[in-house]
């Protein structure tokens, strides 16, 4: 119990549980609307933000912010009037700004550390700044899904009858592209570019595999993504391991007791047997 008794300690596990709660909710989203591949994509063009921040000295998480935004716009922007899937735009900002992030750190004058650093997380490295960043965009983030809430799902359903009713459902999609692209930035000093993806798609999809109503979903999904994240906080304490990787892998671990559990699937294994 002493270990809950440091300030840095004490900081991870309140940075785990927002964390833990905002990607699941967003995650809810994407899951729904087959955005996992636009995850990967943002979180691996956050590095490009996150190296120019590194170059001009400003916080790294305030750069990615921006860049983020950018890149998710961009692959809207990109796929709507460019003519092109999806995939095919988060494929070609996915490698450019990356790169950029690769020439970037060319251009600095020495090897920094703390940099390489935002690849895999570090959760007990969370600053008072981060905490107080974390939460006020998270609360933003929250108050925004609890505002469009249905329209949200509308268009992650069924986005062609969703324009049929009237919805403004490019704005509303460039919104989520938003939602997800901040989420992503907030979860990089817990997880990691490399490993934020798993954070934001694998409650949702353990939750996904325990129901078909999505307000229950979406309160499993948070259940298992703070349960997780705290979890992973403490297990990495104890046993001297990566924080994100733990955090990560209890998860999956989530995951697949969920799909053991499916309900759907044990009625597909009764349907098999008595047929």
């Amino acid at each position: 119990m002493e270990i809950f008794q440091y300030a840095f300690m004490q900081r991870a596990l309140l940075a785990g549980v927002l964390i833990g709660a905002i990607c699941a909710v967003i995650g809810v989203y994407m899951v729904l609307r087959g955005l996992a591949f636009l995850g990967a994509g943002i979180a691996h063009a956050s590095f490009g933000g996150v190296a120019l921040g590194f170059l001009l000295k400003i916080n790294p998480l305030l750069s990615a912010i921006v860049f983020c935004l950018a890149t998710a716009w961009g692959i809207g922007y990109t796929a709507r009037k460019g003519q092109i899937k999806e995939d095919v735009a988060i494929g070609i900002l996915f490698a450019s700004t990356l790169a950029l992030g690769i020439l970037i750190i060319g251009l600095m004058p020495s090897y920094n550390v703390d940099l390489f650093g935002y690849l895999f997380g570090s959760i007990l490295a969370v600053t008072p700044f981060d905490l107080l960043l974390t939460a006020g965009l998270g609360v933003g983030v929250l108050l925004t899904v609890a505002l469009f809430y249905k329209e949200l799902l509308y268009i992650s359903f069924d986005p062609e009858m969703a324009q049929a009713s009237g919805l403004p459902v490019s704005r509303l999609y460039f919104l989520l592209l938003g939602l997800i692209a901040i989420t992503v930035v907030i979860s990089l000093k817990v997880v990691g570019i490399l490993l934020v993806t798993a954070l934001l798609v694998t409650p949702a999809a353990a939750a996904y595999q325990l129901t078909q109503d999505i307000r229950t979903m979406m309160f499993l999904a948070v259940l298992l993504g703070v349960g997780a994240a705290v979890g992973g906080v403490l297990l990495s304490y104890v046993l001297n391991t990566a924080s994100g990787a733990t955090i990560v892998l209890l998860s999956t671990l989530s995951f697949f007791l969920a799909a053991s559990l499916s309900p759907q699937r044990r009625r597909a294994r009764r349907r098999d047997m008595s047929g």
